[in-house]
């Protein structure tokens, strides 16, 4: 009977290698991402959440941050998690992935809870709603919501982040500026693409956090917790764990994100680069070159009094 059932399974593809095998060859599929011309994000681009990583070390009560590496805002799904046609089923973990390539585990679309038409800008401050791409993926909604003592994250206890099937107002986000003492003047304005956000829950008003220190070890591997929790410094800003930039493709190379491109000022000499140059003083230590000396004040001062400030002025410390 053992072997009869073993057989009848088998033929189903209901044994775990074979759910495994399945889960593993769909949701690691390629994914191209989308190319912004502009720099800006717009609604139903189609952009990996990367943590940058941190360098620093954080204490803040009893939470402490390790250093890690980049990781990106992925999927967790295992195969108890997997729908009779082959999709994802909600709810569904999240987690934070160190293997920043494109696919159906770390590639989310934007996309409009406010009637904003496929092409229009994202703004910061503007609620919109992250979901994973259609097909194999489900076109889950990232979601959150208050934690109590019997929902919240499995390591940290802290506010649990999961996908779910259903839009609400659980499911809604907003890009927030990176610094807290400029986030009002930028607040309207149009959101980049590869540069450093905050992504704070609208209902919670917690920002999206990666913990380094806490390890999940899922079907692919150690991978870290993904929570909804602000992380604040001394100096009241969100730290590293709470930094994601919305990595999009590289519109000068086939299936590469663009946070791989190479520093594009790397391969500049110091004629092409004038704020590479060299720069002269003389035995008093004044700075006798008045070029260098624009371009070094230049973001400090205003082009009225640039003059009396490019020479003689500018000691070598």
């Amino acid at each position: 009977d053992s072997l009869k059932d073993f057989l009848e399974r088998r033929e189903r593809g209901e044994l775990t290698f074979q759910k495994l095998g399945l889960l593993k060859q769909n949701i690691l599929k390629k994914v191209d991402l989308s190319a912004s011309t502009d720099g800006w994000l717009h609604f139903g681009d189609t952009v990996m959440l990367v943590n940058p990583g941190w360098e620093r070390r954080y204490n803040l009560r009893d939470l402490q941050k390790t250093p890690q590496d980049a990781v990106a805002l992925s999927i967790n799904a295992n195969i108890n998690g997997l729908n009779p046609n082959t999709s994802i089923a909600a709810p569904c973990d999240v987690s934070g992935t160190r293997t920043l390539e494109p696919n159906a585990r770390t590639a989310f679309v934007i996309t409009s809870v406010d009637g904003s038409s496929v092409g229009e800008t994202v703004r910061y401050s503007q609620s919109f709603a992250l979901r994973t791409t259609e097909g194999f993926a489900g076109g889950l909604y990232l979601s959150s919501e208050i934690r109590t003592l019997q929902k919240n994250a499995k390591k940290s206890r802290l506010q649990e982040v999961t996908l779910t099937d259903e839009a609400s107002f659980l499911t809604q986000w907003q890009v927030l500026y990176f610094d807290p003492q400029e986030r009002l003047e930028y607040e309207g304005l149009p959101v980049p693409v590869n540069q450093k956000v905050i992504i704070a829950h609208c209902k919670t008003n917690q920002c999206l956090a990666v913990l380094g220190n806490h390890i999940l070890w899922t079907s692919y591997g150690k991978e870290y917790e993904v929570v909804a929790h602000t992380c604040l410094d001394s100096h009241k800003a969100e730290c590293d764990a709470n930094h994601w930039l919305f990595a999009t493709a590289n519109p000068g190379v086939e299936a590469q994100a663009i946070f791989d491109r190479t520093d594009p000022m790397a391969n500049i000499t110091t004629t092409e680069n004038p704020d590479k140059q060299t720069m002269e003083y003389n035995d008093d230590g004044v700075l006798l070159s008045t070029q260098a000396a624009f371009r070094v004040l230049k973001p400090f001062v205003t082009e009225e009094p640039c003059v009396p400030y490019t020479l003689g002025l500018t000691k070598r410390v």
